[in-house]
């Protein structure tokens, strides 16, 4: 059975923060539904300040959305590692995000509607 993505305009003004620092805000936000998953909000890479960012040796694949490529967050008092992803190259079905950065949400990082 395949499992249906959805891609959508998130609605309003969206900002992720960690560590005290709002890394990134966004007004053209996309968010992505897939299957029963709750919804993921997904910023545009130049909406994101991608100093906080470092590159992860972590790589997963979907076979709904294609290779993820994973970041670490690096704040001024900790580094919290893989929090973020981006598909370089997705699928047909998730092309949209192409360009876009995703973030686990935890105690450490929020992704909020504001």
């Amino acid at each position: 059975m395949s499992i249906k993505i959805t891609i959508r305009k998130a609605e309003g003004n969206w900002v992720v923060r960690a560590g005290g620092a709002i890394l990134g805000e966004s007004t053209s936000a996309l968010e992505l539904t897939e299957g029963d998953y709750a919804p993921v909000i997904y910023f545009p890479r130049g909406d994101i300040a991608t100093a906080f960012l470092d590159d992860s040796e972590k790589r997963t694949h979907c076979p709904h959305k294609g290779d993820a490529t994973y970041y670490s967050i690096v704040t001024k008092s900790q580094t919290i590692k893989d929090a973020a992803w981006s598909y370089e190259a997705p699928t047909e079905a998730a092309a949209r995000i192409q360009g876009h950065l995703a973030f686990y949400t935890s105690d450490l990082v929020a992704v909020e509607r504001v």
